[in-house]
């Protein structure tokens, strides 16, 4: 027999993110702790190496401890992203004209950020929650903020600003994954472009144009040769995004 009665609130799950729950206080292990350990973890080790039993073992502390603090794994990789999407830098724009200045300083931090933590590639596509973290929050309204200034109408800044930092992961993606390849090597990228330079030749022998783009680029610093091709697709990108401004501007 049923009752008819619906759902209450306590016959309801929980939504499973470290943001929706209250957090501990007042102990000697502390989200914090578990966070730039886990942080120091993955960047020397790799997301391979993160389980809670290895992190816990790093802090001296029972599972029963951490698991205090943050449920499972994918908690635990929804506040390490948000950890180091702290480290970004959003100019604010001030004026219009300054717009364009912001959002290539804000996806060149986003850039750095994922080189320097090239493990984070690999778990963007499930960090729950990632958005209610409050750094993801803080660089989303100042991103939001950057493309108001530049005189978006509203329901396109979420889109141009999800378009400059689809841009960015994707080409940093790429990058990290390369960078990793090279460390695991024991070369420096300039030594194993160089190692790598006539394997290449040989390959592109019968492609001219491949060859020609092999040739301009010897003795040049590969580190600035990244530089340079994410800085034009970038500014291309800017330069579509500028074009949206020009045609709302004459509608």
């Amino acid at each position: 027999m049923t009752t008819g009665r619906g759902p209450t609130q306590a016959d309801k799950q929980a939504i499973p993110s470290v943001w929706t729950r209250p957090r501990r206080q007042r102990e000697h292990l502390t989200r914090e702790r578990i966070v730039t350990e886990a942080v120091r973890l993955l960047d020397a080790e790799g997301i391979e190496a993160l389980s809670m039993r290895t992190l816990s073992n790093r802090l001296n502390a029972g599972a029963t401890s951490l698991y205090r603090h943050v449920a499972n794994k994918d908690e635990l990789i929804e506040l390490v992203v948000d950890e180091v999407y702290g480290e970004l830098h959003v100019p604010t724009a001030e004026h219009r004209s300054e717009w364009r200045s912001a959002a290539a300083a804000a996806a060149n931090s986003l850039r750095a950020m994922a080189l320097r933590h090239s493990w984070i590639a690999s778990v963007l596509g499930q960090v729950g929650l990632s958005h209610l973290g409050p750094n993801v929050m803080r660089m989303s309204d100042r991103m939001l903020a950057v493309f108001e200034t530049a005189g978006f109408p509203s329901d396109e800044t979420d889109r141009a600003v999800s378009t400059v930092v689809a841009y960015v992961i994707g080409v940093a993606t790429s990058e990290a994954a390369y960078l990793s390849m090279i460390s695991r090597s024991g070369s420096t990228e300039q030594e194993w472009v160089e190692d790598l330079r006539p394997a290449l030749e040989e390959a592109a022998r019968d492609h001219p144009r491949l060859i020609e783009g092999q040739v301009a680029q010897r003795g040049v610093d590969p580190g600035q040769v990244r530089d340079e091709t994410f800085d034009y697709g970038l500014q291309c990108i800017l330069d579509g995004l500028e074009a949206r401004l020009a045609h709302h501007g004459s509608v």
